[in-house]
């Protein structure tokens, strides 16, 4: 990008270069944002294929696909590589296009892509599959050498979640079980929900102590939330930091 951004006046440059920034840092957690930074950035420099790039994964966070697609296409033209197929082709999934992306992912540009392509093009596929209610031709589609391997790679655990989600879908339920706990495995950074997933399985259920039936904790009224009410006949209160117990005295009722 800076190498790109070098044709630029140096003023320019850095507030494009600072747009990149902050879309870069929001696309996760507040993709809208990211958005509108990216715009800033394509107004700026709309001839610059990095900004085309960066404002299409915006787009494409944002689920406007039609828009991510037009960056996306434009990027390509621009420099010729093929490393947006992959996300080219769910785009087309993205506008209810599963033909279109099977399409794509038969194509000879998937052969020039690097390993980690190549598995996204599997998994843009194998949704593709799902889309058109093919469930067995989705599984196999993911079966592959990267699946078998033992070795862990930044897609593993996206692949053995997306096999594991599609034999759950396919009513493999101990199949499915096995291959999210697979994916747990993998999963270091926990880009997916494989861990809950997997609980809910083997039924797991996660319940918050201070609310049931639903109902939200009792505010204070300085907008903290209460505390807990208190039986009578409850058993002293043990901190676990210290292992000693601590008097509960007058505890308050809730007469509702």
């Amino acid at each position: 990008m800076r190498q790109e951004l070098q044709s630029m006046p140096k003023g320019l440059a850095d507030d494009v270069a600072k747009n990149l920034v902050m879309v870069a840092r929001l696309i996760d957690e507040d993709p809208e944002q990211a958005y509108g930074y990216a715009k800033v950035a394509l107004r700026l420099a709309s001839r610059v294929a990095a900004v085309r790039e960066a404002a299409g994964f915006a787009a494409y966070a944002n689920q406007k696909f039609s828009e991510a697609l037009a960056e996306f296409r434009t990027a390509r033209r621009m420099t010729g590589n093929v490393e947006l197929w992959p996300v080219m082709a769910d785009c087309e999934r993205g506008l209810g296009r599963p033909e279109k992306a099977l399409e794509m992912a038969g194509a000879p540009e998937v052969h020039k892509l690097d390993k980690a392509g190549q598995v996204e093009m599997r998994l843009v596929a194998a949704g593709a599959r799902r889309d058109m209610g093919q469930l067995d031709a989705a599984i196999v589609t993911l079966q592959s050498p990267e699946l078998a391997s033992n070795s862990v790679q930044p897609w593993t655990a996206r692949l053995r979640y997306a096999y594991a989600d599609a034999l759950l879908a396919a009513g493999r339920e101990d199949e499915a079980r096995e291959w999210f706990a697979k994916a747990v495995e993998s999963d270091k950074d926990g880009s997916t929900d494989a861990s809950d997933r997997l609980a809910e399985l083997d039924g797991v259920e996660f319940v918050d102590a201070l609310v049931t039936d639903g109902e939200a904790p009792e505010q204070s009224a300085d907008g903290d939330e209460a505390q807990a009410p208190v039986e009578a006949d409850a058993e002293p209160e043990v901190d676990t930091k210290t292992d000693t117990k601590t008097d509960v005295e007058n505890p308050e009722r809730d007469e509702d």
